[in-house]
Order: structure tokens, then C-alpha cells, then sequence
């Protein structure tokens, strides 16, 4: 069912742009563009986090064709500012890039600082630390490996033999999913079980994944690049106490803001998709001292303060896609709905 949602959408996508829809209008003041991982195209069938990947040469065209369509490159700062002002006459986009990891040193940001292009970096603590846990890469490794595969879930031990890559694309979907449900202890606790019953090295997984504080003080010292935060251990909000996100929130703030001597004004919701986060997030991010907060709904932002800061849409960059005319339709903005009119998080 999911492999047909995203065949129609990219239909939808490709029906527009033959129309001419995204050269004849377009809708809000510009677009957020969110990325997770850029490395090199990988041989091999089974992929499952290939739809958080990009690969350099797509990221370069990328960049160039949205040179060629004339739109403003923002750091988030300025993102901020056109929201709340009067519309300008060129639309902008923002180029986002989530988890510190250290594909982005590596292969991201030299294609962008060729471009002299700006960005900004959303950065977990706790990886730089080398103490984050990058559980879904030690699930990955897991399903890989093995045929025949066990785990507790819950209080119940199950047992998976996943043969193809077929199935074990299921696998890897459903153990993720029901993964993502649990509170952070919970998940820390049911991971370092499977690791340890197939012999996975989750914390060099983890570190040798992740920018390390050199890698992020090198970003840090570039004019162009802008570090925000992704709290301390991007764990999923919905499923802590709010006393406990709030801790999450303020720690990654207070710690990455004693790591760069500045102040850390900008935040992503750790995952940011509609489940992940609720209402009364959004409002602990103001009162936290953010000047804006990113999800990955997507979606545009418009100018004169019709889109709240603190719950800014994005678009989340399936790596699968590697069309530039799904890409100008979406940030475009006509394949959204209009935003409707929000104030502020205290509102």
C-alpha cells in the first residue's frame, strides 16, 4: 500500500508540472527542505533507510537548479524574517540537514560550500558526545545479517525468519514502527537487547555514523552555516513525560550553546512528523527560547505571520525521488494546502 501512495503522489507531482502549474503560479513566501543523510549510492537490494539518502550529485543539481529558478538561499535567521514581514518578489528555500551525521562533513558540505550556498544543522548532543545511540542503523545490521532473528517485545519473545529482501524490508518497517512507539528507556532498553543477542557494537555504530565537536566547530566557523538543535538524544517527544521534553529541549540548547560560545536560537523536532510531536511541544519551544521549531510535515511558509514559527513546515527529501521537476512543484507550494492562519505558540 505504501509503494502505491508514493507511486500516485509522484503522479500527481509529474501531472503538475506538465501542466505548467509550478511556472504559472505558486503559493507562500518560500519553502524549508529538510535532508537527512548524503553519501554515495549503495549497491545492494536491501536499503531500507535509502529514503532518508541523497547523493552528492543529486544534492549539486539540486542546488543548481534551484539557482537557476531564482530563489533565495536562507539560513534560518532570515527564514524567521520573511515570515513575519511583507511578501518580497523572489520566493526563497531553506536547505536543512537533521542528525549531525558525519556524511555531512564528508560529502555535503563540500558540494555546498562550492556553491557558497547557507544551511543549517540540526544537531542531537548526545552524538557529537559519542553517547547517542543511532538505534535504527544497529536495526538495519541486525536484519541484514541474519534469516532467523528473535527479539522481546514487550513481554513476549518473537521470532522473524526473513529470507528475501522483501521480507526483510517488512521487518525492518514494522520492528522500526513499533520501536519509534516506546518511551526512550524502553526503546535503549529493547535495542541494546537485540544488539547484544547478534553481536552489534551499537555505540561504534553510533559514534563512527556521527560529526564528532571538531567536525561541527570546522561547520561552526563557517559564516554560511547555521547550527541548531535537535535536542540531546532525538528521542520522540510524544512518548516522554513533558517535564522530561522539556529537559530534552533546554539540555541540547544549554549544551550546544557552551560548545560554540553562541546563542542557539533554532530547533527540529526530533523525527517531526505529525506523530511525534504535539501541541503542547510547540509551546515548550518558545518558552524554551527558540526563535523557530521545524517538523517534517510538509508543507510551505508564508509571509505576514500566517505560519507559526515554532511549528514551521518542511519538506522532507524522499531519496528515492531524484526528479527536479517533483522538486520545483513541491517548493513551488502548489501542491499544499493553503496555510491557514496561526499566531504565536502562546496564542
Amino acid at each position: 500500500m505504501a509503494s502505491d501512495d508514493r507511486w500516485l503522489e509522484r503522479l500527481r507531482l509529474e501531472l503538475a508540472w506538465f501542466t505548467g502549474q509550478p511556472l504559472l503560479r505558486s503559493r507562500g513566501a518560500g519553502a524549508i527542505l529538510r535532508f537527512a543523510r548524503v553519501r554515495p549510492r549503495r549497491s545492494g537490494a536491501f536499503q531500507p533507510l535509502r529514503d532518508s539518502e541523497i547523493s552528492p550529485q543529486f544534492l549539486d543539481r539540486a542546488i543548481r537548479a534551484l539557482k537557476r529558478w531564482k530563489y533565495d538561499f536562507l539560513g534560518m535567521d532570515e527564514v524567521c524574517r520573511r515570515a513575519v514581514t511583507l511578501p518580497e518578489k523572489r520566493r526563497f528555500v531553506a536547505l536543512t540537514f537533521d542528525g549531525a551525521n558525519k556524511d555531512l562533513i564528508s560529502y555535503a558540505y563540500p558540494v555546498l560550500a562550492r556553491h557558497a550556498v547557507p544551511f543549517t544543522v540540526y544537531v542531537p548532543t548526545a552524538f557529537p558526545d559519542g553517547v547517542g545511540e543511532a538505534w535504527w542503523l544497529g536495526l538495519e545490521q541486525v536484519i541484514a545479517r541474519e534469516s532467523r532473528i528473535s527479539l522481546m517485545m514487550g513481554e513476549k519473545e518473537q521470532r522473524f525468519t526473513v529470507i528475501g529482501n522483501a521480507e526483510k524490508q517488512a521487518l525492518f518497517s514494522f520492528v522500526e514502527g513499533w520501536l519509534r512507539s516506546l518511551s526512550p528507556a524502553d526503546l535503549s532498553a529493547a535495542i541494546a537487547d537485540l544488539c547484544t543477542r547478534y553481536r552489534i557494537d551499537l555505540a561504534a555504530l553510533s559514534r563512527e555514523a556521527s560529526m564528532d565537536w571538531q567536525d561541527l566547530a570546522r561547520l561552526a566557523d563557517d559564516p554560511l552555516v547555521t547550527i541548531g538543535s535537535a535536542t540531546v538524544n532525538y528521542p520522540v517527544l510524544a512518548n516522554m513525560k513533558d517535564t522530561a521534553a522539556l529537559r530534552e529541549m533546554t539540555m541540547g540548547k544549554a549544551v550546544a550553546e557552551a560548545a560554540f560560545r553562541r546563542e542557539i536560537r533554532h530547533l527540529a523536532f526530533p523525527v517531526g512528523d505529525r506523530a511525534s510531536f504535539r501541541r503542547s511541544h510547540v509551546v515548550m519551544a518558545e518558552e524554551a527560547g527558540f526563535g523557530s521549531a521545524v517538523s517534517t510535515i510538509p508543507g510551505i511558509v508564508d509571509a505576514e505571520g500566517r505560519t507559526n514559527l515554532h511549528a514551521l513546515p518542511r519538506i522532507p527529501w524522499d531519496g528515492r525521488m531524484r526528479s527536479l521537476r517533483m522538486m520545483r512543484v513541491l517548493v513551488s507550494g502548489i501542491a499544499f494546502a493553503p496555510v491557514k492562519p496561526t499566531g504565536s505558540a502562546t496564542s
